[in-house]
C-alpha cells in the first residue's frame, strides 16, 4: 500500500494504481493499474484484480478497457501488454476482448505461492486499438 500511494510523488511518474469502486453505491471491489514500463519506447503494462463476487459481471472489461483508453489517448503510449496465468480463463477472455493478442507464454518467470509459475503474455499495438 505504502508503495502504491508513493507513486504519486513520483516526480516524471510512471506509475498509476487505482481503487476500483462500484458505480451504484461506491463500494471497493478491486484495484487496478497503469505502468509506463518504457517511456521512450512508449510501452507500458496494464493489470487488475476485482473481488471474485464481482466476476462475470463486465466489470474487468471495463476497467481494462478504461486502462487502454488512458494509456494509449492520454498517455500516448505505442504498445500496452498485460499477463496472466495460464488457468485464469476469465481474466484470457476479458484481454481477448479488448482486442490484446496472444504473444506467448513467459515460461517459470515469477515466484508466485512457494513455486514458479507461467503466465501468459498478451499485447495491442496503437494502430490495432485505433482500428
Amino acid at each position: 500500500m505504502r508503495r502504491c500511494l508513493g507513486y504519486q510523488y513520483q516526480k516524471d511518474r510512471l506509475d498509476f494504481e487505482l481503487a476500483v469502486n462500484e458505480k451504484r453505491d461506491g463500494k471497493l471491489i478491486g484495484a487496478c493499474g497503469l505502468h509506463i514500463s518504457d517511456k521512450k519506447n512508449r510501452e507500458g503494462w496494464i493489470g487488475y484484480s476485482t473481488n471474485k463476487f464481482y466476476w462475470g459481471k463486465g466489470y474487468g472489461t471495463e476497467i481494462a478497457e478504461t486502462l487502454l483508453d488512458i494509456g494509449f489517448n492520454q498517455f500516448k503510449l505505442h504498445r500496452i501488454y498485460a499477463t496472466c496465468h495460464p488457468n485464469n480463463l476469465g481474466s484470457e477472455k476479458i484481454l481477448q476482448k479488448i482486442g490484446m493478442q496472444k504473444e506467448g507464454c513467459l515460461r517459470k518467470h515469477m515466484w508466485a505461492k512457494g513455486s514458479w509459475r507461467d503466465s501468459l503474455l498478451y499485447a495491442v499495438i496503437e494502430d490495432e486499438y485505433n482500428r
